[in-house]
């Protein structure tokens, strides 16, 4: 159980799939590029990642509990994952956020799924959204620059970020601005 022990309140968990260095060298300088053109809530680089299931609220009580659930997820084998595109969500007419796009075959949705299928079972909510695997570059709570923004990225010469194979997923812990793991499960 480890850092969960010393917690008597609930904490905030997901699980996701970690970003390798080299990749998040290159979202950095994009990052660094982009973030004097808006002022857009925008994402530390050390805390991309791709989230596999959010969890939420959980209490550190019950964590041995989750542990197992999530050791118990089928496994996929490693899976091949390209960073390449960007986009906005909902849309690029009244965006909220900015990310760089996932390309990964059916492995990465279908671990989404078994781990979500998994933890509805000891009582973590549903999530009734299509599963859109993203990296999340910033949030838009305020338009100011979006116009910059969209030019500059019009303008990038590459949004291919590179590729990578995971190879395992993390529970992680979320204070909101900080994201730690937790514990390892892997793929294989």
């Amino acid at each position: 159980m480890g850092r969960l022990e010393t917690y008597h309140s609930p904490v905030r968990l997901f699980t996701a799939i970690d970003i390798p260095e080299d990749i998040l060298a290159t979202l950095t300088d994009l990052l660094r590029q982009l973030k004097p053109l808006a002022r857009f809530k925008w994402s530390p680089p050390e805390n991309l990642h791709i989230t596999t299931k959010f969890i939420g609220e959980w209490a550190a009580s019950d964590y041995t509990q989750l542990a197992k659930v999530l050791e118990a997820v089928p496994r996929p084998g490693p899976i091949d994952i390209a960073v390449q595109g960007i986009g906005w969500f909902p849309n690029p007419h009244h965006p909220r956020a900015f990310f760089a796009a996932i390309q990964a075959p059916k492995e990465l949705a279908d671990l989404a799924a078994a781990t979500a299928e998994s933890v509805e079972a000891i009582g973590v909510e549903k999530d009734e959204r299509r599963y859109t695997p993203h990296l999340t570059l910033a949030r838009i709570r305020e338009t100011d620059g979006l116009a910059d923004v969209r030019k500059a990225v019009a303008n990038l010469p590459s949004t291919n970020f590179g590729r990578f194979t995971a190879r395992s997923f993390w529970l992680y812990e979320s204070d909101r601005s900080k994201y730690t793991k937790l514990e390892e499960f892997p793929l294989l």
